[in-house]
């Protein structure tokens, strides 16, 4: 792997119009390593003004430029040195997602680079196919008495500006998907990352800065709620493609709807595991506790609805009481490290606030529900698990993003599906039993963007559409689909002679 170094703490311009520009508010947020609380750098803050500039820019770069005229093919060769540029510096852009983000090591690199990576790649080829589609011939009669052949084609084209908000949890990834689908099918960006994350979102900058992107194609501005809100406003702006809350995502739609802008909304769940009497318990159990340590439970497609048959939950929460033990959590570029800490404070906080809420509920807590013993510093909680809540309790209807998870013990498949269904998301879901016509019929009728029986094949799929329904949002990422999200379907039809 190779090791380029990368020194994020001195990003402190922002990318607007193909140029650095120090922000006109002279205004540096202290980026904490959420390990251990102590700053490791100043990134800038945008304000209104380099936001208006980022959006005329990209419109300046769509509406007068050479990118959106280009072939999909070319946009795809433009943008390989983009790529190449993030392959080169795998291990220090690794370094950058640990301390940024507090995830751990195994999940920085697999998840935070490799998948970013992969996707890069998988949208360049993607790219290459014929997303143009052929309309049959058909037979149309004249009044002549003689009939002509009618054809035509659906062609994909660009549908303008693109504001890219990206969350905190995976600020590269996505980054990557959304900013890359954008541009490979034509369009110009604005990206704005949360800003609890700012870096990974500008070594993006550099990277289109080293693929040498027309200017105005791509822009990074960070900031507040101020920008947000003009990123989602302005009529200069075609289409908003955003990752994080409902909350929020319902605030973006409104704000979007005075202008029609396209949007792709990927808006966090609260995934339901069904564990079926003849599961593998090893394995369901193994995925069991991942719902609660991946990133300290700080993404979105985990399962924390563990709804297990009562026939087997007390050796499904026995064998998980036990894993959990080998749980380690620290600083994730510390060896041996499962699970870092939540991104904030104020993310902490929230945590604990659902754990009071699952005692006055009448939840049994199993394990966890503290914090852990012996971190003077950085935001740490313990992976927590509860038992005896009903399907009505807070902790099992809100996504907390955080490491709690719960048990609902069920009688049938119709119980179990019924369950999952009683829910206001609808993004992933997994099933767990030896019966694959079972499972698969119980896939069917859960309410979700997707499910995965016994945990899938077992990789990421680049090719697999990602995306929820319900407060769960609409739209879809990666795949064909997720770059038909970027373009629209233009009709051309004509005859033969």
């Amino acid at each position: 792997m190779a090791s380029a170094e990368i020194p994020f703490s001195s990003y402190h311009r922002l990318y607007v119009g193909g140029e650095w520009l120090a922000p006109s508010t002279g205004a540096f947020d202290e980026i904490p390593d959420p390990a251990t609380e102590s700053v490791f750098g100043r990134a800038p803050v945008g304000g209104v003004r380099e936001v208006d500039a980022a959006i005329a820019a990209a419109r300046h770069a769509f509406d007068h430029g050479p990118w959106p005229r280009l072939s999909t093919a070319e946009r795809a060769a433009r943008l390989e040195p983009f790529v190449a540029w993030l392959a080169e510096r795998g291990d220090a852009i690794v370094r950058l997602i640990v301390t940024e983000t507090g995830v751990a090591q195994g999940i920085a690199r697999a998840v935070g680079y490799d998948t970013s990576v992969a996707v890069g790649r998988a949208i360049l080829s993607l790219a290459r196919t014929d997303l143009d589609r052929n309309l049959p011939l058909e037979t149309v009669p004249l009044p002549d008495g003689t009939a002509n052949v009618g054809a035509g084609v659906v062609v994909r084209e660009p549908i303008g500006v693109v504001s890219v908000i990206t969350p905190y949890n995976f600020p590269l990834l996505m980054g990557v998907v959304k900013s890359m689908q954008a541009l490979v099918m034509g369009n110009s960006v604005v990206l704005k990352p949360s800003p609890f994350t700012p870096f990974e979102s500008l070594l993006l900058a550099e990277a289109a800065e080293a693929a040498r992107l027309p200017q105005g194609v791509f822009n990074v501005v960070t900031g507040g709620v101020d920008v947000g809100s003009l990123l989602t406003s302005d009529p200069r702006v075609d289409m908003v493609s955003f990752t994080g809350s409902d909350a929020v995502g319902s605030l973006i739609q409104a704000q979007a709807a005075p202008t029609l802008k396209r949007l792709v909304l990927e808006l966090g769940g609260k995934s339901a595991m069904i564990v079926c009497p003849d599961a593998d318990l090893d394995l369901a159990v193994a995925a069991g506790l991942r719902s609660m340590t991946m990133h300290a439970g700080q993404a979105c497609g985990l399962t924390t609805r563990h709804i297990v048959h009562n026939s087997i939950k007390a050796d499904y929460l026995e064998r998980l009481t036990e894993m959990v033990r080998g749980v380690k959590i620290g600083y994730g570029l510390a060896p041996g490290v499962t699970m870092g800490p939540l991104i904030r404070a104020s993310q902490r906080d929230k945590v604990e606030s659902y754990v009071a809420k699952a005692h006055a509920d009448g939840g049994r807590l199993v394990f966890g529900g503290r914090r852990p013993a012996g971190f003077d510093h950085g935001f740490f909680y313990e992976p927590t698990l509860f038992d005896g809540l009903s399907n009505e309790s807070a902790v099992v209807r809100e996504e907390i993003f955080g490491p709690i998870a719960v048990v609902i013990g069920v009688d049938s498949d119709e119980e179990a599906v019924a369950i999952a269904n009683d829910s206001d998301f609808g993004l992933a879901g997994t099933v767990w039993s030896r019966n694959m016509g079972r499972a698969f019929e119980i896939a069917r009728a859960v309410r979700t963007g997707g499910v995965s029986i016994n945990g899938g094949p077992g990789n990421f799929s680049v090719h697999a559409p990602f995306g929820g329904i319900k407060r769960s949002g609409f739209g879809r990422e990666y795949g064909i689909e997720g770059l038909h999200e970027y373009s629209y379907a233009k009709t051309i039809r004509f005859r033969t002679a």
